[in-house]
């Protein structure tokens, strides 16, 4: 994948790579374990957790003012109630997450690859929420005057329960387990409904694929989200079958092609997440004769999803594109 724009405001969560960086730097594997001591926090309880790098966090009381350096991490402090004091990329996480909004109060703290180490102190925070894309480097530096949660982005072996997992993480280190635990709900909900409309719609087993692409020097780099990858488990939760084959990176399940890679699929309905800056399918490859000649193309199934859905987001994220999902095929 490419490097970022300006103001580290598209991709991949965390550094935005190169496509061939992603494949290496994005293969953590395993699941670190959580260790809640007693049931929910109330004010001024002490809290102890085990965070995915099996480092123990102890907080005094629940934190109230939070970092969050990756905005999976800033979707769910706001779905839970507490409003960061600081946010990686603020204008990034406006544009490509519209399902919780920051107000005016959220102070940026620089890119997410590279947070400004003064930024976040000045601030003060309780606690710093991040994820193991974060260099440790920078990890080292924050805990020298805040401590740090650190969570996986995802687990393609896992990539709903990580999602959940992570919530719930953040849940118990800000006192919000009973809001979580609701959030959590909901969203299953979410899937039966979502289901039970593609079931009616009589598109129960139908085939999908979803990918994001980006153009550069005119040519188009597409990811496929293989089995493993949080769209994908939730799509297939909807009675959709992931038509992509290829394998996806451990941590996002993220896959690799081009346009001639797109050949092996048949005809199925083609999901896909477009920059609010381009959009390749529709603008570099109109003219492309291997696109046109792609049987998802040529009977009209090809559906882009509305923008400010986050690929990699908590539950509220992936409500919207359960949404997105049944209103375009079953709608």
């Amino acid at each position: 994948m490419p490097a970022c724009r300006s103001k580290d405001t598209m991709r991949t969560p965390a550094i935005a790579l190169t496509a061939v960086a992603a494949a290496s730097a994005l293969l953590l594997t395993g699941c670190g374990t959580t260790e809640n001591a007693g049931a929910e926090a109330a004010d001024g309880a002490a809290i102890t957790i085990v965070d995915d790098r099996g480092e123990t966090i102890e907080l005094a009381a629940p934190a109230k003012d939070v970092v969050a350096l990756e905005w999976n991490a800033a979707e769910n402090l706001v779905a839970l109630g507490v409003m960061p004091v600081g946010v990686a990329d603020v204008e990034g996480y406006t544009t490509w997450v519209k399902s919780e909004t920051l107000d005016d109060s959220v102070t940026d703290v620089g890119t997410r690859g590279e947070p400004s180490i003064d930024a976040i102190a000045g601030l003060e925070p309780d606690l710093v929420v991040t994820t193991t894309d974060l260099p440790e480097s920078a990890i080292s530096q924050i805990e020298e005057f805040a401590p740090v949660l650190v969570v996986f982005g995802a687990d393609a072996s896992n990539g709903i329960g990580q999602m959940e997992k992570n919530l719930e993480n953040i849940a118990t280190a800000t006192g919000r387990e009973d809001e979580a635990a609701e959030l959590i709900t909901d969203f299953e909900q979410k899937v039966a409904d979502g289901a039970a409309a593609i079931e009616a719609a009589s598109l129960g087993g139908a085939e999908f694929a979803m990918s994001d692409a980006w153009a550069s020097g005119g040519q188009v780099s597409i990811r496929p989200f293989a089995k493993g990858s949080l769209l994908s488990d939730v799509t297939e939760q909807l009675g959709l079958v992931n038509a992509w084959t290829g394998e996806g990176d451990a941590v996002y399940g993220l896959a690799s092609t081009d346009v001639e890679g797109l050949t092996a699929l048949g005809d199925l309905e083609f999901l896909y997440i477009a920059s609010v800056e381009q959009d390749p399918y529709t603008d570099e490859l109109a003219g492309n004769a291997v696109w046109q000649s792609l049987p998802f193309v040529q009977s009209g199934k090809v559906h882009r999803l509305p923008d400010g859905i986050w690929m990699f987001g908590g539950p509220s994220s992936m409500n919207d594109y359960i949404d997105a999902v049944v209103d375009t095929l079953a709608g």
